[in-house]
Formats: structure tokens, sequence, C-alpha cells
């Protein structure tokens, strides 16, 4: 039924190695960031120009941002062209030269500040012409574009015919022979901002976490109102050509039916969507949602409107149906956590590809895959966009879905399988069903998104033929036979919900009585477990994995999944929960910033959760534009703490007088927020003062992100599978489901982009136990960019440079 490479960790010389491995990666940030300083060379002389063209997207002023202050960093001018194209052609005041802080305070705002317009006159020849004599006027031979395709394809057609427009421009005389020498070659990075996630080549694209923030927000909302009056709804959410917002919003707030146009219903639809709605009012919902992306059709190739799902559920059902149309709102409001670390990263990749491009090299657009920033040859990926939208011009919907990637694909798959079961054919034959029990458990501490794990697991479950049985409060729980079996409407409604509603401890076996334990398997007929949750659900069910030779109980399959804010779980580069984390945290940092702007040179010292792990405070740091972040991976001294207040002080004379600290709670036993606060606070005087903030538990509250509500969904429905077949290939002749080998007790943990599934007992090589901790973390590699965005490139000039194509590779 499901299979998934096993991945094998290399082995490494646990604490050791943990030990050195603190004090390497130390110094490997610091030569990183020593390597964008030393590139002071690579600028010089040369100017880059940004701007932003088509539908504006939230995320697009971090990527302007962070190419402006990139740009300064390696010794260029940095340039906004201001109304996109239409302000390229008209020159003048449309191209200003930006300093540093004419970028500031504009990460957290949607939209573009630059603004966008379309422009006629640049689909011209002659507009191509003077935007042309433009950018020579002002020396700029290197252009990020931040658009969609219809944007980046336009850039690509400007930078082929540069050079004879400057054979023109010498013709009439505007310029000289000695200008065109100069500036013989256009260079063009594209960056894709795009809500609609419509672009292939990239992962994401800049605003489309956003847009599904607003949508869910929305739905929401709607729900409450729904439940509240029986209703059905009908929401339109934005995707004329892509069904990505529609898909991943049904997935995350549980649609009993969606409509996508890369995947249209048949001619039946009618019937087979109001034999659904009903089969959810059977279980006792009091409401029915469906999506509808702008875009919808059917097998025809002609449009599914709103209004034509509303009439059908009216006259067929008689229920009382509504409709909303999202429209713009979508576009809206500030930027995701998510939208503005992407768009930083994007942006300062872009800005180090433009300065070391060559007249061979294509035009590039940067892309995210999997955890990585990557360059990807533009026109590649301009026309596999386009190939997805004559497959769907040619009725041929199979493989425009297939075009639009393997993510898109995933999530379509889990949304159908996830809608399979009916009513009628939930309590099949107990002859052809399988006789065996998977249990479902949270461990640790609750994090957003264990609800919506825990629903996906317990239907794909009984879409697989087996009981699905419940344990309420982690391993505590167990040992006290605190146990149910869970049917499909049980775990109704359950995506958007926060907290965990099993409850959950973080109590390991160990600490329990494993003879209880051992029992409670037997008696409750337990096949294999699936353990959602931290650090602790990774300890917890190793020490099950290594305990079956004393207890035969024990030897059925485990698997689990990561779930919490600290991001700590080894063998996984992502939890569920810690996007929704670092909103929270991105969100009050917002306010903070307000405050402190407000009142004037102040400054704000945060501390954040995440235990030893800085995951939390570098994300939110680089999210929310802060100056510094503390954590317990990045040794730092009472230097580093003085720089810093040098750095806040030179700051506050200056235009932007406001600071932002960050520290994670366990950054040092010493220096303590209490001791950062007061020495901040003491060496501020007369020129800035300064306030303390503990974020506390409310990192841990809160309704799901979209990307949580996703990634568990996906996450363990995987899970889910993986877990039946094993007890399928291990039931021995007398009908015992018997696991005795390491593959048959795994963590499924997102490398890069791939889902793997990862022998526990193999990850304690990449564990230091004694701090909670995987031994190697790829956010790390990123951390210079953090201190990078906040100017703090002054102490760092005595390590070598290297290649500025390294800087930010995971």
């Amino acid at each position: 039924m499901y299979s998934e490479k096993m991945s094998v960790p290399v082995n490494k010389d646990g604490h050791t190695l943990c030990h050195q491995g603190s004090e390497n990666r130390h110094q490997k940030i610091r030569r990183r960031l020593s390597r964008i300083t030393s590139s002071k060379k690579l600028g010089r002389g040369k100017a880059i120009a940004v701007f932003t063209s088509g539908g504006d997207s939230q995320g697009m002023n971090a990527a302007v941002r962070a190419v402006v202050r990139m740009a300064i960093t390696c010794g260029s001018k940095a340039y906004l062209i201001k109304e996109g194209y239409q302000g390229m052609v008209d020159g003048g005041d449309n191209i200003v030269e930006a300093g540093w802080e004419d970028v500031s305070g504009i990460l957290q705002l949607g939209g573009t500040v630059i603004g966008s317009a379309r422009c006629q006159e640049f689909r011209e020849r002659s507009g191509r012409l003077k935007a042309a004599y433009n950018l020579v006027s002002k020396g700029i031979t290197n252009i990020c574009a931040i658009g969609g395709d219809g944007s980046l394809t336009g850039a690509n057609k400007f930078r082929e015919e540069w050079p004879s427009l400057l054979q023109d421009l010498v013709n009439e005389g505007k310029i000289d022979e000695e200008q065109k020498l100069k500036y013989s070659h256009l260079n063009i990075v594209g960056l894709v901002g795009s809500i609609d996630n419509d672009f292939c080549g990239t992962d994401m694209t800049i605003g489309a976490d956003s847009a599904l923030h607003r949508i869910v927000e929305c739905v929401d909302c709607i729900l409450t109102t729904a439940h509240s009056h029986q209703r059905a709804f009908v929401l339109e959410v934005m995707g004329r050509h892509c069904g990505y917002l529609a898909l991943v919003t049904g997935l995350a707030c549980g649609a009993d039916w969606i409509f996508i146009p890369e995947d249209p219903p048949g001619d039946d639809w009618q019937e087979k969507m109001c034999t659904k709605l009903e089969n959810a009012r059977s279980w006792g919902n009091r409401l029915n949602v469906v999506i509808v992306a702008e875009g919808a059709i059917n097998r025809k190739g002609e449009r599914i409107t709103s209004e034509d799902v509303k009439n059908v559920i009216k006259t067929k059902l008689k229920l009382d149906t509504r409709i909303t149309v999202l429209g713009h709102v979508q576009r809206g409001g500030a930027p995701s956590a998510f939208d503005r670390v992407l768009a930083t990263r994007m942006g300062a990749e872009a800005t180090l590809a433009l300065l070391e491009a060559t007249p061979s090299t294509p035009a590039y657009v940067v892309s995210l895959d999997g955890n990585q920033a990557i360059r990807v040859p533009l026109m590649k990926c301009v026309q596999t966009t386009q190939a997805v939208q004559k497959a769907m011009d040619n009725l041929n919907f199979e493989e425009a879905a297939n075009l639009r990637g393997r993510t898109f694909m995933g999530n379509l798959d889990i949304y159908k399988k996830l809608g399979a079961i009916t009513k009628s054919n939930e309590h099949v034959d107990n002859m052809t069903k399988k006789p065996y029990n998977i249990a479902i458990m949270n461990v640790g501490a609750p994090a957003s998104g264990m609800n919506a794990a825990v629903r996906s697991a317990v239907r794909t479950c009984l879409f697989a033929g087996f009981s699905s049985i419940v344990i309420h409060n982690g391993f505590e729980g167990l040992e006290k036979g605190m146990i149910e079996k869970y049917s499909w409407p049980d775990v109704a409604n359950w995506v958007g919900e926060g907290g965990s509603k099993l409850g959950t401890k973080r109590t390991l076996p160990m600490e329990c009585n494993m003879d209880n334990i051992a029992k409670q398997i037997k008696e409750n007929s337990v096949h294999g477990i699936i353990c959602i949750g931290g650090f602790e659900a990774f300890h917890g069910v190793l020490q099950l994995a290594e305990l079956r030779e004393k207890y035969e109980e024990l030897c059925i399959p485990y698997v689990v999944i990561p779930a919490t804010l600290s991001n700590n779980v080894p063998g996984s580069d992502l939890c569920i929960g810690c996007d929704t984390a670092l909103n929270t945290v991105t969100e009050t940092c917002d306010r903070i910033k307000m405050s402190a702007s407000g009142t004037k040179r102040r400054t704000f010292v945060v501390e954040t959760m995440g235990g030893y792990c800085g995951y939390l405070a570098t994300m939110a740091g680089l999210a929310a534009g802060a100056d510094a972040a503390y954590i317990n991976e990045e040794h730092f001294t009472i230097k580093d703490l003085q720089k810093n207040i040098t750095h806040l002080k030179s700051k506050m004379i200056r235009k932007t007088q406001r600071g932002l600290v960050l520290r994670n709670e366990k950054a040092s036993e010493n220096f303590t927020t209490d001791f950062i606060y007061h020495l901040y606070a003491e060496e501020g005087k007369g020129v800035f003062d300064c306030r303390a903030n503990v974020l506390g538990h409310m990192q841990q509250g809160g309704v799901p992100s979209p990307f949580d509500r996703n990634f568990a969904t996906k996450t363990a429905a995987k899970a889910a599978f993986w877990i039946a077949q094993q007890i399928q290939e291990h039931v021995n002749e007398n009908g015992k489901v018997e696991c005795r080998s390491e593959e048959s007790a795994t963590l499924l943990g997102m490398r890069k982009r791939t889902m793997e599934f990862q022998p526990i007992q193999r990850l304690k090589e990449e564990t230091n136990f004694d701090k909670r901790t995987p031994v190697s973390q790829w956010w790390l590699n990123i951390r210079p960019l953090l201190r990078l965005m906040a100017h703090y490139v002054d102490d760092t000039s005595s390590y070598e440079a290297e290649s500025a194509t390294e800087v930010f590779q995971q």
C-alpha cells in the first residue's frame, strides 16, 4: 500500500561530537558572515535596481528590503524602481537610489511600498528603449524583478534585447560608444511574488502562505456562524489557473468538497457532492463547507461558479446556503513569518546572483527547494508553468496536475483519501475488516496541529480498514488504561483546534510502571502506535523499542510524528507546531516594535521558548527584523553584548529609533533575560531605555496555522499508511504482530523536501540528549542573514573570504 525510502544517518561520536560541533558551527557562522562582509569588492562600481510588477503579494516588501540591504553590504549602489515597468519607462523620480534606512520599517507591511502597475508601453520596443536609456543613465545593469511569470518573462525579453537597444540609443545619439561598451549586458534575476503559488520551479511563491492565513482566518470565522444556524457555506477563493489555495484550504479547514481547475469533477458531481454533504450531516455535523477556486471548471472546460454550487445545494438538499467571495482580502494584511523569512532569503540570494553574473550567465529565478534557496534558469520554469495552462486548455487535467509538482499531487491525494469514507462504508463487514488496532497518542508539551494530526491518523486508519483507538494523557494514560476506540465522526472539526484534545504529558515510559504499560498494550490489543509529540515522543518510543527483548508486548511497530514548537526533534527539519508559534512570536514582536516606535529610543528584550534549541528565536528575529537573537547554539560573551549595545546606541541617533533583541529561554545559564535587560538599561542610559518581555505559554496556544494544519494532515496520513503496512507484513502464522527490527520503530521527518522514515535507534547518534536537540541543525546556516539585515558587518573582517555563493547553502 505504501512504501518510503528508509534513511540511514551517518554515524557520529555522541557527546564529544556535540561539543566539537557547537564550536565548529560558531566558527562557520562567523566565516559565512565574513564572506559577505569581504564581498564588498564583488559589488564595487555596480548598481542593482529592484522593482515589483503585476499583482501584489504579501512579502514583496521584505524582498525589496533584503535586496537593498544586501546590495549595500556588498558595496554596490541600490535603486528602487517605483510603479513597476511603468516607472522604468517613465524614469525620473521613479528610479531613486536607496539607503539602508529607506527600507526600514517595511518588513511587516503587506502589498508593495514601491508600487506596481501594468504597463502597455513596455510591451512595445519603443517603451523598452526608453527603459534602457533610463537605466543606463543611472548606471544600472543589474535588475531584480519581483512578480509573476508574465513580469519575469518580460524581464527576460528585455535582457535579450539589451545589446540591440543600446545600439539604437547610440544611433539616436543618446549614449556614446563608451557607455555602450561599459553597460554592454543586462543581468536579470527574478523572485516569484504570487499568492496563487502557480509558478513551477519553486516549492512556494512569496505571498502564498500569507494568503492562506487570510483565507483560513475567514473560514474559521464563517464556521462559527454556519454552526450556529446549521448553514452550508460556499467560499470562493482566488486561483484563476491554479487550485493550490483552494486545495490547501480544503485540507486545512476540513472542507466537505473542493473545486479546482487541475482536477475537475465528473459529470455527476452534483449528485456526489450532495451525497457527501448529506453524509456529513448524518454524523451530526451542523454545517457544510465547500471551497471553490475562482477558475474551477468541469471536465469539458466549462466554468463552475459559486452560484452554480449554491443552487445545487439549495435545490437538492434544501439547505440554507450562503456564498462568501473572499476577493482581494486574500492579498491584504501583514505577511506571515514564513513569507518574511522566505522573501528575505530569496532577496539576499538574488543580489548575490546578480553580482556574480557574467555576460554568459542566463537569467535566473531564485526558488525554494526544501529548505534551500537555489537558482534555477528562469525560462525553463516559465515554460513549465505555461505547459500547465496548455495541458488544461487541451483538457489534459492529469498532466496539468502532475506538472504542478509532487507537493501539489501529495495534497490532492491526501484530500481524496480523507474524504473517501462515508457512513455507509465505515462500518464494513467484520469478515472483511482487518482485526487490528492502531493506537494514536500525544506526548510532550502541547503543539498547535496535534489535533489535526490525530484527526488525519484516525481517519486514515479507518480508510485502510483498521480499527482506530486513542490513548489519553500520553504514556501515563497508557499505563492507566485510558484508551478508547474512535470512529470517523469522533474527530470531526478537530483540524482547526489548538492544544491537544487527547491530553499530553511529558512523562517517559521508564518513569512509569513498564509492567502496566505492557499489560495495557496486550489487554487492549494494540498492534501499532502512532506517537505525535516532541522530544519526549522521540525519547519515549526509543525506550519502548529498546525494551522489546524484555517485553514481548512491545514487539509492535511504532512511528513518531514530530510535533513541538521548539523544533528540536532529531530526524526532521521542521516539526508540527513550530510555524504557529513562530507566527505568534513574530506578531507579538510587531506590536512591541510599534510600542518602541511610539515612545522612541526604546529597546525591548524578548524571551522566547524553545528549550536549548534557538530555532524560534532565530527565525522570529529574522521575520520581525530584530537587532540580535541570543541562542545556546551560538556562544556569546559579555563582549558580544557590549557590541550589541554599541550598535543600538548608534542606531538611536539615526532614523530608526527602536531596538528589538530576542533571547532563547536557555541561551545562557548566566546571561539571563533579566541580566541582559539590566545591562542594556544601565549601559543605554541617556541614549535609550529598555523593557523586558517573557512571552511564556502564549507561544503554545492559538489555532494552528495553515502550514501546521496541512503538514500535520499529510504527515499523519503517511504515518498511518506506513504502520498499517508494517502490521500486515509482520503478522506471524498465529495471527500475531511481531516486529523486532530497528526499521519497525521509526520517526517520520522532513529532510529538505523529502519525508523519510528513519529508525529511531539510529537517530540516537544524531542526538544531544543532554540538551535535547539534534547535533546538526540546518537553520543555523542562515543566522548570518539576521545580523546582516540588522547591519552587523563590522566585526568579522579578520576572516578569510570565500565564494559568496556558499554563504547561504544549506
